[in-house]
């Protein structure tokens, strides 16, 4: 829904642009540079941020594929894409009275959108929804420049400032830059092992437990942390979460829960599901917060999450996430990880944490482990 609603105010800005050049041409015989030029500026931003953020949204909806999408010669035809756009707005204002340029420039905007999109993987769609919220922003303030308008110029000014800050805080978080994220295609190489080979489970042994197992390690433990990932988001499981720990604190234990910035495919994720499942603010810690307290964590309970818990990101020199702040949940006395499969994470990495002598695995779906966890405690 926020990619869409990006996407709807970057076209709304876009279309904001069409009229007033329909218009211009109509009854201007001398059109201002400056106007040419802030119409132009509205259609290159519109007209990205309306297909990137589609696209976008396509990726998080599962209609298209979430991984990374790339063809040869992708950044130099982008590159071209870009300078036939500046090219052609020289000539707009040259000659401002010729719709068929106008429609090539508004044409190139809307293919460079979808193309700016498509190589980005699942992992780094928090990222550039940020920054597409940012675009919608910037778009809606040379919305404002084009009908003149402060209150617009000034309201799209701070989404778009803040769209950036947010960014940028987000990459950080992910130990990368946005150069990286946008034209990386982070997530489509084969996945590493620990030692930097192609990965491969066969040799290292997995635990797996029951439901009932787990609530016994999690109902007789005296601190618990959860940590919640996209798993939770996409079953849907935030209220199952919730009478889970309200039956641990019934039993004495603490419960807290560890946000990773990125946890989820976008910005506030877990907050937000969190949040509508009444799980009280006091017990949500950021990641610098919970970290330290992970080696006095009896139990860490990792629902649906995959990269932010791997260890291979500060052990692994050669993993494509080294160096990417995690939750340190390998350091916990024991962690159980609710997940479907052995899969990899949104980035394509093995997960080493799965193979750890203290980790335990409850294969299942998110809401449908947790459900059974909730019963077990129940009965202790």
């Amino acid at each position: 829904m926020v990619g869409l609603l990006n996407g709807f105010g970057g076209a709304a800005s876009a279309l904001v642009a069409v009229g007033e050049f329909w218009r211009v041409i109509h009854t201007v015989d001398i059109v201002p540079i400056d106007e040419t030029v802030t119409i132009v500026l509205s259609i290159l931003v519109g007209g990205v941020t309306f297909t990137g953020s589609l696209l976008a949204f396509a990726k998080l909806q599962e209609l298209v594929p979430g991984a990374p999408i790339t063809f040869p010669f992708q950044q130099p035809i982008n590159l071209a894409i870009v300078i036939s756009f500046l090219v052609g707005s020289g000539l707009l204002i040259a000659d401002p009275h010729n719709p068929m340029i106008f429609l090539v420039l508004t044409g190139l905007s809307l293919v460079l959108g979808i193309l700016f999109v498509l190589p980005i993987g699942g992992a780094d769609t928090p990222v550039v929804i940020s920054l597409l919220n940012s675009f919608s922003g910037v778009a809606a303030s040379a919305a404002g420049f084009v009908l003149m308008n402060n209150i617009l110029i000034i309201a799209g000014a701070l989404v778009g400032a803040s769209g950036i800050i947010l960014t940028e805080l987000m990459c950080r978080a992910m130990n990368r830059t946005l150069v990286n994220v946008l034209f990386s295609a982070f997530g489509s190489s084969k996945t590493a092992s620990s030692d930097g080979a192609i990965a491969s489970s066969d040799d290292r042994t997995v635990r797996s437990i029951d439901a009932e197992q787990g609530a016994m390690m999690l109902g007789y433990a005296r601190s618990v942390v959860i940590i919640p990932g996209y798993g939770m988001a996409v079953a849907q499981a935030q209220h199952a979460v919730r009478e889970l720990a309200d039956q641990l604190e019934r039993l004495g234990v603490e419960v807290k829960y560890a946000i990773h910035p990125v946890a989820g495919r976008m910005p506030g994720h877990m907050n937000v599901l969190l949040a509508e499942a009444n799980v009280p603010y006091t017990q949500l810690y950021d990641m610098d917060d919970i970290n330290p307290e992970f080696e006095r964590t009896d139990v860490a309970l990792v629902i649906g999450a995959n990269d932010v818990v791997n260890p291979a990101a500060k052990t692994n020199v050669s993993s494509p996430i080294y160096g990417m702040p995690i939750l340190e949940v390998d350091k916990a006395q024991h962690t159980i990880v609710i997940k479907r499969g052995m899969s990899a994470g949104f980035s394509g990495v093995e997960n080493d944490l799965f193979y750890k002598s203290k980790t335990m695995m409850l294969f299942g779906g998110a809401k449908d482990a947790i459900t059974q966890l909730v019963a077990s405690v129940k009965e202790l």
